[in-house]
């Protein structure tokens, strides 16, 4: 499988999530089985496009039956990495690292907030959802003693290249970016980064041109 995950574009992986997610709508609405063509018309993408996507993995699908819902369900969760759990660290303690913090979905998907970091001497102290805000002078050492899988970046543009090179030292193998800058990493580090900016942006030009 990891072999033939690398061959999967960006853009079949970024969809996904999306199957992932209505998926467990149906599962929990007790459907057993649905047709790519059912599944296009709830999703808004062709019948074609989600057999071709979901054959990059292998044969779910049945001529004439169409997807067992539970068993796609499962098979994603395994390909998604959901069937594993990860520890969190949030690194920025603003605005932003605060919503994130306050998501409760993420356990629900076996992401687990441990630790929340800052250097602001105004925020250090306060808990969000549950968890102490601690200096930053302690990160490594909370690494280093916690199952820490993940680092998501909410941090200023002019540090956000010192941070990740300074967690990646530390071990971190995946960072989650939404600060505005991309990032260059050592290749056996992930990077995902979410630039809130460029995606209202491309809302704007769908307005305009719709």
């Amino acid at each position: 499988m990891a072999n033939q995950q690398k061959k999967v574009s960006d853009a079949v992986i970024k969809r996904l999530p999306r199957y992932f997610r209505y998926l467990a709508d149906l599962k929990e609405n007790n459907v057993l089985r649905i047709s790519s063509k059912a599944l296009s018309e709830k999703m808004g993408f062709t019948a074609s496009q989600i057999r071709q996507d979901l054959s990059c993995f292998g044969g779910f699908g049945q001529q004439g039956y169409g997807y067992n819902v539970e068993s796609l369900y499962n098979e994603l969760r395994k390909i998604l990495g959901v069937d594993k759990t990860y520890g969190i660290i949030i690194i920025g303690a603003g605005n932003l690292g605060q919503a994130i913090a306050n998501h409760g979905k993420f356990e629900k998907r076996g992401y687990f907030l441990k630790g929340i970091f800052d250097v602001s001497k105004d925020l250090i102290g306060n808990k969000i959802n549950g968890i102490e805000i601690m200096p930053i002078d302690k990160l490594s050492g909370f690494i280093k003693a916690n199952h820490i899988d993940i680092a998501v970046l909410t941090v200023p543009r002019n540090v956000t290249g010192k941070v990740a090179d300074d967690i990646v030292e530390m071990g971190i193998k995946g960072i989650w970016n939404f600060s505005a800058m991309d990032l260059k990493v050592p290749d056996d580090v992930v990077v995902e980064n979410v630039h809130l900016s460029d995606s209202i942006m491309v809302l704007g030009y769908k307005i305009k041109n719709n």
